[in-house]
């Protein structure tokens, strides 16, 4: 299995966003975890398999490839990291009522980590060749299981849960001083002041 070949932390691309509570959906108020984009952080050709591979060194479990659900939904249970393999897509976080939603448009070379409660959906397949050309690995950390909240009345009790998932161990693609681990460490210290 080939290594992961990775952009260097000192060039690449990310884009954090806090996006808050709407109606039933918690996006990030409870928790203060930020929606990580990371802009070509791998080669657009690299493998599903290179992909899980590495991931797994980070103690994240890739459980699928697929493409994202177009309903609007969240995972109340454990966080998600989505990295993309094939095409393009325009996603959209937060809720479609949200005034504070981001909608971002993301490619094979992209990676995305989804804190808990943080609603999404897929918008449109932009890829080349059209619908069905957009796939991702999905993953999880390891020990933990998704389930799927649409931001019903009915669901106030997982809203809450979110607010008490552990975070991750390790960044999923850079290990332990990756992006995801900034907001506990290096934001302290006054770095990357950015996010």
């Amino acid at each position: 299995m080939p290594a992961l070949s990775l952009t260097p932390l000192t060039t690449l691309r990310l884009s954090a966003h806090y996006i808050p509570t709407h109606v039933h959906l918690p996006n990030t108020t409870a928790h203060s975890r930020p929606l990580l984009i990371y802009y070509s952080a791998y080669p657009p050709n690299t493998t599903p398999s290179t992909l899980e591979s590495h991931l797994s060194t980070n103690k994240v479990i890739a459980q699928w490839r697929y493409t994202m659900y177009s309903q609007t939904h969240y995972h109340s249970t454990t966080h998600e990291v989505l990295c993309v393999f094939r095409g393009r897509a325009r996603l959209l976080f937060g809720g479609e009522e949200n005034p504070g939603k981001v909608e971002v448009e993301v490619g094979a070379g992209d990676a995305v980590v989804v804190p808990a409660g943080v609603a999404h959906r897929l918008l449109e397949d932009v890829s080349s060749g059209g619908y069905g050309g957009f796939c991702m690995v999905g993953s999880y950390p390891k020990g933990c299981s998704w389930d799927m909240c649409y931001g019903s009345e009915s669901e106030g009790d997982k809203a809450k849960a979110v607010a008490v998932v552990k975070w991750l161990e390790r960044d999923p693609l850079y290990g332990e001083d990756g992006p995801a681990l900034w907001g506990r460490k290096k934001l302290e210290q006054g770095e990357k002041s950015e996010l």
